[in-house]
């Protein structure tokens, strides 16, 4: 079938299929019907003692992460099969089996929730099994931390395999490797080896391992944020979202991928899963695209580089933002105010792509006719936005991120199922306005967040749509914590990662040997330009720009198949070091390696979101990966631009100025632009090759923030500025 064929809109079953094809985490057994009822059981427990706990008080962190990582192991072993072939996925009954699952999960199960409970039962210490205080026994465990320890281990490594595959725990097992033979490793990688015992325990127990800051923070907040961007969808935030986008560009030019950029970009506010928001939002815009004439592999790669877009989207950026924050010892909105020009970025390099191309094929926009009416969408829907605004107002009035989120799921909950003209249903606004009072009257929440808040939680009860049922919403929160489990095991398992990182201080080794490779190939290379007469480099600057290439090429690489999160935690852990030896600024460095971990979802041969999007499509999974590629330059091009200016950031250390923000970033917007127009080969003409080859080495000069640099782009563009203004004129009606 071609590229053109094929236009028509999916079933929500098929857009299903396709999400559970394409994200590993969304594809799950059946299991039988006594084994369901009880699986929904312990979702929604997994999820209502998450949203009180956020709301009301957490736990000691040992039980809490333990509990956490309990429901993970019940949930995980029960809806994933060992290996992932076509049978795991077939109903077959059989006496080793219990509701469609094998015993032996349910064994592995048992073990795993024992491993992560062991911890909270045996803190205070347990005499009548000799076990000590938890304090006694850190650096040497006994035969019962050993036993649980190890099991732990491995059956967090074997969770984050079930939802995500062979490639996380592969790269894990290297880590492992290494923290266990150090003697063995050549030159600068050598060390004296962790001890076994001394190794189990600390992955074990708190502060490091797999009990670290990763784990806590998906626990305490991303699980939140995820449920938040679910039950935001599931009462209508994203037709909303959608419907808006439609009005504010479909008329243009190429309007149905405009609708795709700009509807993506509202959509990664709330969700974490770019193969989530390719599906959802894609299931429209995609077919849109095919029928205005885009060929389905660029349709494809516009939806793919737009979704992708929503894990650097502020304020939600995929749940990365949240761990960044506590890395760095930052509130969480320092980092949502520095991921807004980047991320704006991004979106002009995609929105100038689809722009130019719609010109070159002569693409018109919508008709009146088929755009949304602003003021019907807003009548119906205009209390879907609430929670979200509920939520924001809490999390940038500087409350704790769950404290946000658990407002913006109570308003949700609020706006989807309470209805002033169904008294009954007033009860969840009725609670949570006496929960908001509570806060009020023991100081939690001074007069003017109280009266917003309860202000949203009135608003919500006056939703003109259809009220949601409770089992409906029971559906919802299940859904939810579907989409936690691969992220809460991923989170589980690169723990190992830091724990190791922190034990054998392997981050410093290999950024001594990236920047000591970078220095010796600067010196070489400037060595050469000084044969010829030019010195337009220093040697230092030869060191920094290789630095970045060599951890952009890594950051990538190692980012196929691997969820946001997990791989900017692994590389944060490992590519930060080298950054901070060339003098980058914290939040910076963080930024980069966040961002180039990313670009690995659109980046062939492993890009899961391009690949959803080519289903949807009905095109070639690997010319839309290209395509996704090529839109999502400006996010290839941005981590560089803030590395070497990071006034872009807002909060960097090196402070702020407008006039110098001012300048960069017009700066680097003419060089996502000229890339853009080298990419596409049209801008009011077609552009030949040379001049496009011109532009691309122009666009990325302009990135360089200096007035030399800038100055030596604009000439190299004015040959290209010359015949298009030519061309413009020759072909302009008389």
């Amino acid at each position: 079938m071609s590229d053109q064929s094929g236009a028509r809109e999916l079933s929500d079953e098929e857009l299903a299929e396709i999400e559970r094809k394409y994200d590993e985490g969304a594809a799950t057994r059946p299991v039988g019907p006594r084994l369901g009822l009880a699986l929904r059981a312990v979702a929604l427990a997994f999820a209502v003692y998450h949203y009180l706990t956020a709301g009301f008080a957490l736990p000691p962190d040992h039980w809490h992460m333990g509990w956490h990582l309990a429901g993970l192991f019940i949930l995980t072993y029960a809806l994933f099969p060992i290996f992932r072939t076509k049978r795991a996925f077939d109903v077959r009954r059989s006496a080793f089996r219990i509701g469609n699952v094998p015993i032996f999960d349910f064994v592995l199960m048992a073990l795993g929730v024992a491993s992560a409970l062991y911890l909270g039962l045996a803190w205070r210490g347990v005499p009548l099994l000799g076990i000590d205080e938890q304090t006694f026994r850190m650096g040497n465990p006994n035969n019962y931390d050993m036993f649980f320890g190890l099991c732990l281990i491995v059956l967090v490594l074997d969770i984050a395999r079930r939802t995500l595959g062979w490639i996380l725990p592969a790269i894990i097992c290297v880590f492992i490797a290494y923290a266990l033979f150090g003697p063995l490793f050549p030159g600068v990688l050598q060390h004296p080896g962790v001890r076994f015992r001394t190794f189990v325990s600390s992955m074990y127990f708190p502060q490091e391992g797999i009990f670290g800051v990763t784990l806590w923070v998906v626990s305490t907040i991303v699980f939140h944020f995820v449920l938040f961007g679910v039950i935001a969808q599931r009462t209508g935030l994203g037709q909303l979202f959608i419907d808006n986008a439609t009005i504010l560009a479909g008329r243009y030019t190429g309007g149905p991928a405009k609708v795709s950029v700009v509807s993506s970009a509202f959509f990664g506010t709330i969700s974490g899963s770019s193969v989530a928001n390719t599906v959802s939002t894609g299931a429209l815009t995609i077919p849109n695209m095919k029928r205005l004439g885009y060929p389905g592999h660029f349709a494809g790669g516009v939806e793919a580089a737009s979704s992708a877009g929503g894990q650097i989207t502020p304020p939600i950026m995929g749940a990365a933002a949240f761990i960044m924050a506590e890395f760095l010892e930052v509130p969480y909105t320092t980092i949502v105010i520095a991921a807004i020009f980047p991320a704006l970025l991004h979106y002009v390099g995609v929105f100038t792509v689809v722009h130019l191309m719609a010109k070159k094929l002569d693409l018109k926009g919508l008709t009146k006719d088929a755009l949304p009416q602003f003021a019907a969408v807003w009548r119906e829907g205009w209390a879907n936005i609430v929670p979200l605004i509920a939520l924001l107002v809490v999390l940038f009035s500087g409350y704790t991120p769950y404290m946000s989120a658990f407002c913006g799921i109570s308003v949700a909950i609020i706006a989807g199922m309470s209805r002033m003209r169904e008294p009954l249903t007033l009860i969840y606004a009725a609670a949570f306005i006496a929960f908001v009072i509570w806060k009020y009257q023991g100081g939690g929440f001074d007069l003017t967040m109280s009266a917003i808040l309860i202000t949203c939680a009135i608003l919500g009860t006056l939703n003109p749509q259809r009220r949601i049922k409770l089992p409906q919403m029971a559906e919802t929160f299940e859904t939810g914590v579907k989409y936690a489990l691969a992220v809460g095991a991923a989170s589980a398992a690169v723990g190992i990662v830091v724990g190791v990182i922190n034990t054998t201080g392997v981050g410093f080794r290999i950024g001594f040997m990236v920047t000591q490779g970078a220095s010796n190939l600067g010196s070489d290379i400037f060595a050469l330009f000084s044969l010829t007469g030019l010195d337009l480099f220093t040697v230092e600057d030869l060191t920094l720009f290789i630095s970045l290439v060599f951890i952009a090429m890594a950051c990538i690489l190692m980012g196929a198949g691997i969820p946001t999160t997990a791989l900017y935690i692994m590389l944060v852990s490992v590519a930060q070091p080298a950054l901070a030896q060339l003098g980058i600024p914290p939040i910076a460095s963080h930024m980069f390696v966040l961002y180039y971990g990313v670009v690995a979802e659109i980046t062939p041969p492993v890009c899961t979101s391009a690949y959803a999007a080519a289903a949807i499509a009905n095109s070639n999974p690997f010319r839309t990966g290209i395509s996704a590629f090529t839109l999502g330059l400006g996010k290839v091009i941005a981590p560089m631009a803030f590395v070497y200016a990071p006034v872009l950031l807002f909060v960097s250390s090196t402070g702020f100025h407008l006039w110098e923000f001012t300048y960069t970033a017009a700066s680097c917007i003419a060089g996502v632009i000229a890339l853009s127009t080298a990419v596409v080969g049209y801008f009011y003409a077609p552009v030949n090759l040379a001049f496009r080859w011109l532009l691309a080495f122009a666009g990325l000069v302009f990135i360089a923030p200096s007035l030399q640099a800038d100055l030596f782009a604009l000439a190299l563009c004015v040959p290209v500025i010359i015949s298009q203004a030519l061309k413009r004129r020759a072909t302009a009606p008389a």
